[in-house]
């Protein structure tokens, strides 16, 4: 087994095993960064809940094509996840960070680097923190 796909099975062991709730949602927000990295977009689609809805009403379907498209082009991706802050209401919880994120093609990113501000929206699911709403800006919005 490849040291990155051990990496990620023990991350998405830890986002599903009963630890706090705000580790629970750091530890899926880093499973979902280092499924990008590896242009595994199904388990990035795995911690997004079927209704979910992003920036310009984007759904799942709608995250699902952005994902292959994007990830079939781009050789190299980096995501580095900066500090994440929880905010915990009961079965719900918001999650604000920032993403460095790299593309070796230029592709994804135009100018190769950027950094995006996430806010996102988690609730919990069968047990599993999962992600039902995001909105991101990069550094020019």
């Amino acid at each position: 087994m490849r040291p990155t796909l051990i990496l990620l099975s023990c991350l998405l062991f830890a986002a599903c095993a009963r630890q706090p709730d705000d580790e629970a949602i750091r530890a899926a927000i880093t499973a979902g960064a280092a499924a990008i990295e590896a242009h595994r977009g199904k388990e990035v689609l795995d911690l997004v809940t079927e209704d979910f809805v992003g920036n310009d009403g984007v759904d799942r379907a709608g995250l699902a094509n952005v994902l292959r498209a994007q990830l079939l082009g781009a050789n190299a991706l980096g995501v580095r996840i900066g500090s994440v802050a929880v905010e915990l209401h009961g079965d719900r919880a918001v999650a604000r960070f920032d993403a460095d994120i790299t593309d070796s093609s230029g592709r994804w990113i135009a100018d190769r680097a950027t950094t995006v501000h996430f806010e996102t929206g988690w609730r919990r699911e069968d047990g599993a923190w999962r992600c039902y709403n995001a909105k991101w800006s990069d550094g020019g919005s």
